[in-house]
């Protein structure tokens, strides 16, 4: 009888480790970001810039399912084995794409990107607002200093209490409720509709990771876009987000609702809806 062989490798360890590690790099960004371009923008731009702010996040994802796209037509041991050995194809559901090659490149442009955020000055002068003296400047560096000493025990005294009342605010859960199920939503589509696509459609991996990208990113771009230059041009306030942000919320889950009623027929299996 033929030994079977288990599989024992420990690579995902690594896998995961990069992972942890690339999360711990991108994860400021966001938080850090807004509070500099609140701290030194006007108050009636600062929706716009954060517009852009976030249109650039749905950029990178539409790029990256584009660079999905084209590994995923690659096999994964591209440069190792001719294309003459392969005896599948990318419709094949054996074929395997090279996934690999995707977080090589990114990790390098990842690098790249990263220097220019060095050369960030620690302070900015607040947009429409003058230069200050240099006496005031001096004046207030020894003030600064001080604060700089106690400002770390200070913080972690204050973080336990500042928690809890984060954690009592209602407005403040409320966000986090909906900001949880819409990312759940997100990625749920994001998981499971490139395996929709392949088994319902017969697509291949490489053209659902397509179809995934450029029907889907592109609008939410459009959409953060509109809405910072809407708040902008109008200046809308907070209570007028809120309302606004509802009801077009309301449309959005009534048009995902209906999507219950596009059943589509379920394909062949064999062994699990026909016979063998």
């Amino acid at each position: 009888t033929e030994c079977e062989k288990e599989p024992g490798s420990l690579l995902w360890i690594f896998v995961m480790v990069g992972n942890i590690v690339r999360g711990m790099g991108e994860t400021p960004i966001m938080p850090l970001g807004i509070s500099y371009l609140e701290d030194f923008a006007k108050a009636e731009n600062s929706p716009f810039y954060l517009a852009c702010l976030h249109t650039a996040t749905v950029v990178g994802p539409f790029l990256g399912l584009l660079l999905a796209s084209f590994c995923a037509e690659l096999f994964v041991d591209v440069g190792s084995v001719g294309s003459d050995e392969i005896t599948i194809t990318a419709t094949d559901a054996r074929w395997v794409g090279a996934w690999w090659l995707g977080i090589l490149i990114c990790a390098l442009l990842n690098l790249l990107v990263g220097i220019p955020f060095w050369f960030l000055p620690k302070s900015l002068v607040k947009e429409g607002e003058t230069n200050e003296p240099e006496e005031t400047s001096e004046k207030s560096v020894a003030p600064l200093q001080e604060n700089d000493k106690n400002g770390t025990k200070q913080t972690m005294y204050d973080f336990i209490p500042f928690l809890k009342a984060l954690f009592h605010n209602p407005v403040y859960m409320l966000f986090i409720c909906i900001t949880v199920l819409q990312f759940s939503a997100f990625d749920g589509m994001i998981s499971f509709m490139p395996k929709y696509l392949e088994q319902q459609f017969g697509k291949s991996a490489s053209d659902a990771i397509f179809l995934i990208g450029v029907y889907n990113l592109p609008v939410l771009c459009v959409g953060y876009f509109s809405g910072g230059l809407f708040m902008k041009k109008f200046k809308i306030n907070v209570y007028q987000a809120a309302n606004i942000a509802f009801w077009v919320s309301l449309l959005e889950y009534l048009l995902y609702f209906a999507a219950y009623w596009t059943v589509c027929d379920t394909s062949p299996v064999a062994g699990l809806t026909v016979s063998y």
